[in-house]
Protein backbone atom coordinates (compact mmCIF):
# COMPACT_ATOMS: atom_id res chain seq x y z
CA UNK A 1 0.00 0.00 0.00
CA UNK A 2 1.06 3.45 -0.72
CA UNK A 3 1.89 6.36 1.38
CA UNK A 4 -1.56 7.97 -0.18
CA UNK A 5 -3.91 5.71 0.76
CA UNK A 6 -2.44 4.69 3.90
CA UNK A 7 -2.75 8.41 4.99
CA UNK A 8 -6.44 8.57 3.76
CA UNK A 9 -6.98 5.51 5.61
CA UNK A 10 -5.60 6.85 9.35
CA UNK A 11 -7.11 10.00 8.44
CA UNK A 12 -10.12 8.75 8.64
CA UNK A 13 -10.02 6.28 11.08
CA UNK A 14 -8.56 8.57 13.14
CA UNK A 15 -12.03 10.94 12.52
CA UNK A 16 -14.32 7.44 13.59
CA UNK A 17 -12.71 6.50 16.08
CA UNK A 18 -12.86 9.99 17.52
CA UNK A 19 -16.56 10.73 16.72
CA UNK A 20 -17.67 7.00 18.59
CA UNK A 21 -15.59 8.34 21.42
CA UNK A 22 -17.59 11.48 21.03
CA UNK A 23 -20.62 9.64 21.46
CA UNK A 24 -20.10 7.36 23.59
CA UNK A 25 -17.59 8.59 26.26
CA UNK A 26 -16.92 12.55 26.22
CA UNK A 27 -17.99 15.05 23.69
CA UNK A 28 -14.28 16.63 24.31
CA UNK A 29 -12.83 14.15 22.21
CA UNK A 30 -14.49 16.16 19.06
CA UNK A 31 -11.33 18.37 19.67
CA UNK A 32 -9.01 15.61 18.14
CA UNK A 33 -11.75 15.47 15.57
CA UNK A 34 -11.46 19.02 14.61
CA UNK A 35 -7.06 18.60 14.89
CA UNK A 36 -7.45 16.08 12.47
CA UNK A 37 -9.62 18.14 10.03
CA UNK A 38 -7.61 21.37 10.69
CA UNK A 39 -4.49 19.27 9.79
CA UNK A 40 -5.50 18.17 6.12
CA UNK A 41 -6.81 21.77 5.75
CA UNK A 42 -2.83 23.04 6.45
CA UNK A 43 -1.45 20.55 4.69
CA UNK A 44 -3.18 21.33 1.27
CA UNK A 45 -1.72 24.46 1.94
CA UNK A 46 1.97 23.44 3.11
CA UNK A 47 2.22 20.18 1.49
CA UNK A 48 3.53 19.15 4.29
CA UNK A 49 2.03 16.43 6.88
CA UNK A 50 3.42 15.08 10.03
CA UNK A 51 1.60 11.60 9.28
CA UNK A 52 3.35 11.18 5.91
CA UNK A 53 7.21 11.87 7.88
CA UNK A 54 6.22 9.41 10.28
CA UNK A 55 4.92 6.83 7.45
CA UNK A 56 8.32 7.65 5.21
CA UNK A 57 10.39 6.72 8.04
CA UNK A 58 8.61 3.42 8.66
CA UNK A 59 9.33 2.69 5.14
CA UNK A 60 6.05 2.92 3.45
CA UNK A 61 6.49 3.45 0.09
CA UNK A 62 5.65 6.17 -2.24
CA UNK A 63 3.42 6.17 -5.34
CA UNK A 64 5.50 5.98 -8.04
CA UNK A 65 6.13 8.63 -10.61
Amino acid sequence: MYIDRMLRLIAGSFIILSLLLAHFHSLNWLWFTGFVGLNLFQSFFTNWCPMITILEKLGVPRLPK
